[in-house]
């Protein structure tokens, strides 16, 4: 009997990941790698990534917030640790400059050479220029990348007037960036109205006017005939096909763009005629190894998308195609076959959307219009014989969008021209997320679906809309979608029997706007009253909690006058609702000291307090800062150096500046008419009139604004909570902007208003605001969420369409007559000057632990002594093996 041995196989080396090779890194780009990481794509493959800008990919829709105060890195669309934690190379200016398809390799232009298993190419576009004579010349820019901005920045500093070429998306934006700078600006376009390819004549018309108004020059129906240069070179002036010239230092063209694909022609890969890399159902090239997404791709119904949400899908096909088994069944692959093309944005301010069938280029339709060219609005639906909604036009007015856009392509429950009128102009249309048949696509950007959002509330337990958008990336987009996303999470658990609690806090079932009205007509001014009578049965006869109480305080605070409630806030029970910095009339600061901000009205200051202000801070110690809000901070004073500080600036003439509080904070302005040349009107004076009259004001949120004297808007006005800019013929108002996290552009609420009419209309505006926001609610959001919107705030505090204008008026005016400075009244009380010490047990003993050290000759916190000794950490754990 033999036996047989059998010799192991040898062993295989192991097998090298396969290797994805990304050439371009927007927004499309990144959107690709994030759907390559779901399908974890990324654990199976190296995956290369060629960017051809100096940054990785930001958001590119929003270039003109730069100007408004957001940086470079504010604009990113990558998260941080994203490509690390991925393992994804990504090299940053370096673009790819040849595909060897038979070698499947791609070369940078700094001589990196990687072979590649899948190429994507998410090139997008470039912008075109049109073969106008002098388009070469210094002063002339395309406005496409960070890059671009930066430059044109740089390039206006020396200059006083701008021309667009094209008043499309981009144009306009263009235009916005011009005007931020503060150049006159001029916009030219070809065709006979703006937006030509979103909105039709009467949209274009309003769009027009109401650009007009902001004084901004637009020159329709022309095109550019040559780019006139002075001796240096340099651009002089633009003139016309229509005969005319225009004057002008710089020159912008965003005329349109056109696909990228020359990396693609040169590879020999089959192009479109008119431009774009020709791809199947599934984004895929004519080389099966190649996919194509975004602006550089023809898709397959022909056309080349050069929207951001057509891009999404075609970066979730490609990666979906990509991640696909090679027998996965026929019916089972993702393709894209086209995309709607609908726009919500806001371009100077102006509020434009359109969606569907915008032109009605459909046989026998019919348009249901509403237009107001007073207040700068035009809707328009169009509709089929049936009372299908095929598409629509809006323009000033755009809240309805997320409502309509959905309904495109099916009858709505209401009449047309219920959904086109403003509230008060005809019947109510009761319509809301129930109106939406489940297949309507709520987030247009990532194709979420009314199905999908119910899906996640009934299925993976989401109770918000801030876990339904984690779960389906509904509202992560261009956010338009983000009111009917809430509506639905919320009538989804309400129809599911979960109660969506709208209530302030544990201790009351009333919003904040209820508890103001509850506040104002019982005239109560207790708190404990206010909750033994109106707060939850739980909570009643207990202490309340740190949600309401600086909450009612705040109510109280606003309605003093007309309740009989003690103005100054410390007093009685007033004083044990605050928060941390109204306790002690000062800024908290992160080492137990205190920052100390005078009212500077208007950011106007005499010699003289400017003297007395660095006598105080060099006497006490204190850090000095100049804000954004045209003061002087002062930082690091214990709290039992206040009463005396202030004291000293009391004397000197200065005031509460209120920094502490959820109040006015400042009226910033620039020099104005009275040293500027390029002002029209006093902004100075205003500033200080506005920041007297309204100071001490309490409200849901801090309150900002600021007065700009002319067009060139050098005080940002369109980034406060109410600004007001100088026309030639008044004053223009606007309202509910804001910077910081989450800025926002404000809104035009009226125009070229006397000084008494701005007055009044801010008077109502701010105590509207007041008496409907939420707790912590800043105007922006408040507007946001305020039914009909901008409308609905135009009609009532303009139109006093409720009939409450007087009232609100009232209200303003016995806040001015009995405002009293806090810092004032608290020096003139012994008993309130008691709270100032740091151990109630010892009040003559300072803090020993609020100490500084130096550095840039002034002191910062000694954090050092905050934190403790550093104490040594071992290796190993005691125990575990080395």
């Amino acid at each position: 009997m033999s036996t047989t041995t059998r010799t192991p196989p040898a062993p295989q080396p192991p097998q090298a990941p396969r290797t994805l090779v990304l050439v371009g890194h927007g927004m499309v780009g990144q959107r690709f790698l994030e759907a390559l990481a779901e399908h974890r794509v990324t654990d199976t493959h190296r995956v290369v990534v060629f960017c051809e800008e100096p940054r990785p990919a930001y958001d590119r829709m929003h270039l003109t917030s730069y100007f408004s105060g957001t940086t470079p890195e504010g604009l990113s669309v990558t998260p941080d640790g994203f490509m690390a934690g991925h393992g994804i190379e990504l090299h940053v200016g370096d673009p790819a400059v040849a595909v060897d398809r038979a070698a499947r390799t791609v070369t940078s232009a700094a001589g990196r050479t990687v072979p590649y298993d899948v190429l994507v190419l998410a090139t997008g576009s470039y912008p075109f220029v049109p073969p106008v004579p002098g388009k070469d010349a210094r002063g002339c820019f395309v406005y496409r990348t960070v890059e671009d901005v930066l430059a044109i920045e740089a390039y206006a500093q020396g200059a006083t007037a701008g021309v667009v070429v094209g008043g499309g998306l981009l144009g306009l934006e263009a235009a916005g960036a011009l005007r931020g700078l503060g150049l006159a600006t001029h916009i030219v376009e070809f065709a006979p109205r703006l937006m030509p390819v979103q909105v039709d004549e009467g949209g274009g018309a309003a769009l027009r006017r109401t650009i007009g108004d902001l004084g901004l020059d637009v020159h329709t129906g022309v095109a550019g005939q040559e780019i006139r240069t002075g001796a240096a070179g340099a651009v002089t002036a633009m003139e016309l096909s229509d005969g005319s010239a225009v004057a002008a230092d710089l020159v912008v063209f965003s005329a349109g763009v056109r696909p990228r694909d020359r990396l693609a022609r040169e590879a020999g890969l089959t192009v479109g005629e008119r431009g774009g890399v020709a791809v199947d159902e599934r984004c895929r090239t004519s080389d099966p190894a190649v996919f194509a997404i975004g602006e550089c791709a023809q898709a397959a119904d022909g056309r080349v998308y050069g929207l951001v949400a057509p891009g999404y899908e075609m970066a979730e096909t490609a990666a979906a195609a990509i991640a696909a088994a090679p027998h996965a069944p026929a019916a089972a692959p993702r393709t894209f076959t086209g995309a709607d093309t609908s726009t919500k944005l806001k371009l100077l301010g102006v509020g434009v959307a359109s969606f569907g069938d915008a032109l009605g280029t459909a046989a026998d339709c019919l348009d249901v219009v509403y237009s107001d060219s007073r207040a700068g609005l035009y809707k328009k639906l169009v509709v089929a014989r049936d009372g299908t909604l095929l598409g629509g036009v809006l323009v000033g007015d755009t809240d309805a969008y997320g409502m309509l856009r959905p309904l495109t392509g099916s009858v709505p429950p209401v009449p047309p021209e219920q959904l086109v009128l403003p509230p008060g102009a005809g019947a109510p249309a009761a319509l809301g997320p129930a109106a939406l048949p489940d297949d309507a696509v709520v987030c247009n950007c990532h194709n979420v679906t009314k199905a999908a959002i119910r899906g996640a509330v009934a299925e993976h337990d989401c109770t918000t809309a801030r876990e339904v958008q984690k779960c389906t990336r509904a509202g992560s987009g261009c956010g338009s979608c983000e009111k009917v996303l809430t509506a639905l999470v919320n009538d989804e658990l309400a129809a599911r029997g979960v109660a969506v609690d709208k209530g302030l806090c544990r201790c009351f079932a009333h919003t904040r706007t209820e508890l103001y009205e509850i506040v104002r007509v019982k005239r109560i001014s207790s708190y404990l009253r206010l909750l033994d009578e109106h707060g939850r049965e739980e909570a009643r006869s207990g202490d309340g909690c740190e949600v309401c109480k600086p909450a009612v305080a705040s109510v109280f605070a606003s309605l003093a006058p007309e309740i009989g409630a003690a103005g100054y806030v410390l007093d009685g029970e007033q004083g044990a609702l605050q928060d941390t910095n109204d306790h002690f009339l000062a800024n908290l600061q992160r080492n137990g000291s205190y920052s100390v901000v005078p009212r500077v009205p208007g950011g106007e200051i005499t010699p003289d307090k400017l003297i007395v202000l660095g006598e105080v801070a060099r006497d006490f110690g204190l850090y000095t800062k100049i804000t954004g809000g045209q003061r002087i901070d002062l930082f690091g004073a214990r709290v039992d150096q206040l009463p005396a500080i202030w004291a000293r600036l009391v004397d000197a003439g200065f005031e509460s500046g209120h920094a502490y509080g959820k109040a006015l904070r400042t009226v910033k302005s620039c020099v104005g008419s009275t040293w500027c040349r390029y002002g029209v009107q006093d902004s100075v004076r205003m500033a200080i009139d506005l920041e007297l009259r309204y100071r001490g004001l309490r409200s849901p949120h801090k309150l900002k604004a600021a007065v700009s004297g002319c067009s060139r808007e050098c005080a940002e006005a369109q980034g406060k909570d109410f600004g007001v800019i100088a026309t030639a013929s008044g004053w223009n108002l606007y309202v509910c902007g804001n910077g910081g996290a989450t800025p926002r552009h404000a809104d035009l609420l009226a125009q070229d208003l006397a000084d008494d009419e701005l007055v009044r209309l801010v008077d109502r505006f701010l105590m509207f605001y007041i008496r409907t926001a939420d707790r912590l609610e800043r105007t922006s959001v408040w507007l946001e969420r305020l039914e009909g919107g901008l409308g609905h705030l135009r009609d009532v505090v303009v139109a006093d369409s409720l009939g409450i204008g007087a009232e609100l008026e009232e209200q303003m005016a016995a806040h001015v007559a009995h405002y009293r400075d806090e810092w004032a009244a608290t020096l003139a009380d012994p008993e309130r000057l008691a709270r100032f010490v740091s151990f109630v047990n010892a009040p003559g003993v300072p803090d020993p632990t609020v100490r500084f050290v130096p550095e840039r000759d002034q002191v910062k916190p000694d954090l050092t002594l905050l934190s403790g000794p550093a104490i040594p950490v071992r290796g190993t754990l005691e125990g575990a093996s080395a």
